[in-house]
């Protein structure tokens, strides 16, 4: 693997890192279209239900849930990353050993 893959991947996992973090503060900009579109219907049915004066229970586990699926896909996402990081790492090592091993003489 090249340098250049380590630095892309580099990249990658510092995006994913970011995405992650703001998606605990609850941002809406790393989520996805469906994710968007479930978290709007969520807030305007609790939003509903707080103008009538009923509870909200439903409406903020459905929106507690979203948000463990959400922190989930982006911890995953960031994990695989990673794991692929650290096998490219140990590739290129390898094969600058091999290169170093073969050009003694």
């Amino acid at each position: 693997m090249s340098t250049a893959t380590i630095r892309r991947l580099d990249r990658a996992i510092q995006q994913a890192t970011n995405k992650l973090e703001a998606a605990r503060k609850g941002e809406m900009w790393p989520l996805t279209a469906s994710e968007k579109r479930q978290v709007v219907t969520a807030l305007a049915g609790g939003s509903y239900k707080v103008v009538r004066g009923k509870s909200t229970a439903k409406a903020d586990r459905k929106l507690d849930a979203l948000k463990s699926s959400i922190e989930a896909r982006l911890s995953a996402e960031l994990s695989a990353l990673q794991t692929e990081h650290q096998t490219a790492v140990n590739k290129a090592a390898a094969d600058k050993a091999a290169r170093k091993a073969k050009g003694w003489f």
